[in-house]
């Protein structure tokens, strides 16, 4: 099965066809920013992390600001669920163009019936006449409400939006600063023409290098590194199966953890928005998904004085509203956080990004119309229309919260290490973030500065009808 994650291909979202990149403008050197009636400006700074400036706070959310990390920008190119069973998944991923008339109801009935959800009464915007995608869902991240939808529960292909799940079920596991020499068994089964980030066997990684190529590169091959680590790629599987269960993601079927088109292999924007909402309470998720370049390292050779050095080389993120391209400009206040692209699934891509105070979750699946960064086009006219909406809309459904989070809540998971790092050696530069408290029961706060999620406000979740996002985090530089 022929798999668009080569830079020859045509549909290549992921790999971000790099070679038709226009320049970007030297650090400190202004470039245009999407998203806002005012629109916005930006400067490229060193570090890892992008500077997408965040709109103004308001009072209502009382959102605490602060700079968080930043990014080099050069060489870059500019809840309570209805008993639903899941259907067995078809013995082919390949869509269909029709929606089932019968979806899960999950979330609430209306998520669960094709076609466009939206109630738009007074006072609330149209919504965007020319979105193509087969399937699409507007949230609110914090809420949990579902401000519109379209097909949200269809069953597609997902592409590498699934290695959210496969972050959010393995980021627990061990510690970044572990470090893995490569077998070449660890490399067996890549699909042909997967994405990659370069690693080589009988090199020794740690497992910060293999989630920034998971997350930046879509490195299939990092995905394959750390379930070997996780015990192989069939119990890293059936571990992400046991957690989208977990979580209620009753649509999807992991059949390969890169996200790689495998027969039966499903999800759904409904799910993929579930996954993204899970990850973002990792402080080490909401780093990888919000950086844009860092230093990989390469082989290990012998200099021309016969001493052993290993120079590294610079990923780039392929999430074109966190970078920019040629025909599109970063999103204001966006953070990630996974795009995919596959021959069988087309373009998918889940994003997050706030604005006054109001933080939404933006997927969409397999747009019909083939422009290129289409998808992203997509996402943003829905972000533009949710911040317009946000306040205005009544929901049509939820975002349904754990199964473990429905009967007694529980302390927020920092993903690996909660707290940041500073890695010369990798040329990164990183802010994390530790716990300070309780829920106060009140709202929970996330801002978004400089590109990265920045949580604020009580540690625990709060299982009200909703699954808030944690707060009461107190944010803290390690060296």
């Amino acid at each position: 099965m022929i798999q668009d994650h080569t830079p020859k291909m045509s549909r290549n979202h992921e790999t971000g066809r790099l070679s038709f990149i226009q320049p970007v403008s030297p650090p400190r050197v202004r470039f245009r920013v999407r998203g806002g009636e005012a629109g916005g400006t930006a400067r490229g700074t060193g570090g890892t992390f992008s500077t997408v400036p965040a709109p103004k706070k308001t009072v209502r959310r009382s959102l605490l600001v602060t700079p968080a990390v930043l990014t080099t920008v050069s060489a870059l190119a500019l809840a309570s669920p209805a008993a639903y069973a899941a259907p067995s998944p078809d013995s082919s991923a390949s869509p269909s163009a029709t929606p089932p008339a019968n979806m899960s109801s999950v979330g609430g009935a209306r998520l669960g019936q094709p076609g466009t959800q939206a109630n738009l009464a007074g006072g609330v915007p149209v919504l965007p006449k020319d979105i193509t995608a087969r399937s699409w869902i507007v949230s609110d991240a914090e809420s949990g409400e579902v401000l519109a939808s379209h097909n949200a529960h269809w069953q597609l292909a997902p592409a590498s939006t699934l290695k959210m799940l496969f972050a959010d079920t393995l980021l627990p596991q061990f510690p970044k600063t572990t470090e893995h020499k490569v077998a070449p068994s660890d490399l067996e089964g890549i699909g042909s023409g997967s994405s990659m980030v370069g690693i080589k066997e009988n090199e020794t990684y740690t497992v910060h290098d293999l989630w920034l190529g998971v997350f930046l590169r879509s490195g299939n091959d990092a995905v394959h590194v750390l379930s070997a680590m996780n015990g192989g790629v069939d119990k890293t599987v059936a571990d992400m199966n046991e957690h989208a269960e977990e979580l209620q993601a009753l649509d999807t079927h992991v059949v390969s953890p890169d996200g790689y088109d495998a027969p039966g292999q499903v999800s759904s924007a409904y799910d993929l928005t579930l996954f993204a909402r899970s990850g973002l309470q990792k402080a080490d998720f909401r780093e990888y998904c919000s950086t844009v370049s860092a230093k990989f390292p390469g082989e290990t050779t012998k200099n021309k004085k016969g001493k052993t050095v290993r120079k590294s080389f610079e990923i780039q993120n392929t999430n074109r509203l966190l970078t920019g391209d040629y025909d599109i400009e970063q999103y204001e206040g966006i953070a990630g956080v996974k795009n995919g692209n596959t021959t069988n699934a087309g373009a998918t891509f889940t994003g997050v990004a706030e604005r006054d105070g109001k933080v939404l979750l933006v997927t969409v699946m397999n747009p019909e119309k083939n422009d290129h960064n289409e998808v992203y086009k997509e996402t943003a006219k829905l972000f533009d229309w949710g911040f317009k909406a946000a306040g205005k809309v009544e929901p049509v459904g939820e975002l349904v919260a754990p199964k473990g989070a429905e009967s007694s809540a529980s302390p927020a998971t920092g993903g690996g290490e909660a707290g940041g790092s500073g890695d010369a050696a990798t040329g990164t530069k990183t802010v994390g973030a530790a716990a300070a408290g309780g829920s106060g029961g009140a709202g929970t706060a996330l801002a978004i500065t400089g590109g990265v999620l920045v949580l604020l406000a009580g540690a625990a979740f709060l299982v009200n009808r909703r699954w808030p996002l944690p707060d009461l985090v107190r944010r803290r530089t390690r060296p």
